[in-house]
């Protein structure tokens, strides 16, 4: 009746097909089925083109990449008539109706297709029923590292391509060109890492509860660059280990002076080791840099108790002597290193200098000396200054104690020793 086509006109969910759906028999076949559904399995091509490599996290243990990822297939329910054989391109919108293979990325945390300005989907049939069928997607996904020989390491990650529904019995995944179906951009690079293959593969993966699935595997090695680290890490700490052996020629006597260039050299080194285990992942190894940095600290604090040994020795050996010498009648006689505790002055008991208890200190005692009217020549506090000032050298070098001269020596060859056996091991 009139009324009845009225209300069919009307009826908003009835939408007429567009051309392009008649012309490939949309309406005319159920596409929630794979295409041969009860028959063999489906084979779907895939290849993959790399546009970039994002990020690469340490912390996080992932990486994230951009890419082309094209599926082929034949599915014939889409077959069509063409006097020129030419293929037909569609957008996103055909996806929905037709039925496409459902590939994921195994161990991925986040992924989302482009759809700037619109989604960056294609899908290009052909008449005999082909189809290509191309995204564009940038996926983060999980990279088991190893940081053993951080910095020095190579880390092998892969992306991994599965499909979620179909096992091999439904689906079977190939690479479509075999080697040559992984193709990068010439221009990808990373700001820490070399990025040395890149290199496709396939294999089964089984679940107990669905069975065995064909899965694809994008697999690229990334070697670290070295130079950052060296001059943030192996360098500083470098410096800081020769700089703790210049205490070994300073004079045993100038307490303050070796005492605090040991402390601050151990404070330095404290504070790289913990800049660079900030940046890296509570790891429950030891990495490569760590062997260098606690090496290089104990180069350090040994050179710190290296003095208190020698500061020890040579008290015991000042009192030895004192007690030798015995009392001077009226006052009492202090080695020199109560001496210079005194007056900071430098003090040596092969120049004959009588100390009182608590003597004046060293500018005053020249100021006095000024004022007095003895001539220079006569005067025999000024005689030993001469004395002292032209032989700074020889009384220094006499008055380093036997366990510096060997230090000299000891930790610098040790160290090189260290050095040439570590970075030949792990480079």
């Amino acid at each position: 009746s009139k009324r009845e086509i009225k209300m069919r006109k009307l009826d908003s969910t009835k939408v007429r097909p567009l051309k392009t759906e008649q012309l490939l028999h949309i309406e005319d076949h159920d596409f929630a089925l794979r295409p041969g559904f009860g028959g063999s399995p489906i084979p779907v091509g895939i290849d993959v083109q790399v546009e970039s490599i994002d990020s690469i996290s340490e912390v996080d243990m992932d990486f994230t990449m951009t890419l082309y990822l094209r599926h082929y297939w034949k599915d014939e329910r889409l077959s069509f008539r063409s006097n020129k054989n030419k293929s037909m391109t569609f957008d996103g919108r055909l996806i929905k109706k037709i039925w496409v293979p459902d590939v994921f990325f195994v161990h991925s945390k986040r992924s989302f297709i482009h759809d700037t300005t619109v989604e960056n989907i294609m899908l290009r049939v052909y008449p005999d029923g082909n189809v290509l069928f191309s995204l564009r997607i940038t996926v983060s996904a999980m990279c088991f590292m190893d940081f053993s020989r951080f910095p020095l390491d190579t880390q092998n990650c892969s992306l991994e391509l599965e499909s979620y529904a179909y096992n091999e019995d439904d689906l079977m995944l190939y690479w479509k060109h075999g080697n040559k179906s992984l193709s990068t951009d010439e221009h990808i690079s990373l700001s820490q890492f070399f990025i040395e293959e890149f290199s496709a593969s396939s294999g089964l993966a089984f679940y107990s509860s669905t069975g065995w699935y064909n899965r694809l595997f994008i697999n690229f090695a990334l070697r670290r660059h070295i130079f950052f680290f060296v001059l943030q890490s192996y360098f500083p700490a470098m410096l800081m280990v020769m700089l703790s052996w210049v205490s070994f020629w300073i004079d045993r006597r100038a307490v303050p002076a070796r005492v605090s260039l040991g402390i601050t050299t151990v404070l330095t080194m404290s504070t790289i080791m913990t800049g660079v285990s900030a940046s890296m992942p509570q790891v429950s190894y030891i990495k490569a840099v760590d062997v260098y940095l606690w090496i290089s600290f104990l180069f350090v604090f040994l050179s710190v108790i290296e003095y208190a040994a020698v500061n020890y020795l040579t008290t015991i050996e000042e009192r030895k002597q004192l007690k030798k010498r015995g009392k001077a009648s009226g006052m009492y006689s202090m080695d020199a290193v109560q001496a210079m505790a005194f007056d900071g002055c430098f003090h040596d008991p092969d120049v004959d200098m009588d100390l009182t208890p608590f003597p004046d200190p060293c500018e005053e005692n020249e100021t006095r000396a000024s004022q007095t009217n003895i001539s220079n020549a006569d005067t025999p506090r000024l005689k030993r200054k001469r004395s002292l000032k032209g032989n700074v050298g020889r009384i220094i070098l006499q008055n380093n104690h036997v366990i510096d001269t060997y230090s000299r020596i000891i930790f610098p060859s040790v160290y090189i020793v260290f050095n040439f056996f570590y970075w030949g091991l792990y480079i």
